[in-house]
């Protein structure tokens, strides 16, 4: 059974809005280090995610990110590159 939200919203919709907010965002480095840590081999993923607090899940999905990008970079695909060249003139 469904309970309609009340004047001030559902209870389960303040929750998650809580969640949202309170969630911890990765740095692009800090998730590369852990990519690179764990494609070493040297711990096993569950422990490497136990160590650094994060769901496997989670960790599962910055691999495929990450050679998704290094196979755009690889195809040619160099725009972040000419901005940074831009911004930082040499």
């Amino acid at each position: 059974m469904r309970h309609k939200p009340g004047p001030e919203g559902s209870a389960e919709e303040t929750v998650k809005d809580i969640r949202r907010a309170t969630r911890k965002r990765h740095a692009t480095e800090e998730k590369i280090r852990i990519v690179l840590e764990g494609l070493r081999g040297e711990y096993s993923i569950a422990e490497l995610c136990r160590r650094e607090n994060i769901a496997q899940r989670l960790y599962y999905s910055w691999p495929k990110e990450f050679l998704e990008a290094c196979k755009k970079r690889l195809a040619g695909d160099t725009s972040r590159h000419r901005v940074q060249l831009r911004d930082n003139p040499r």
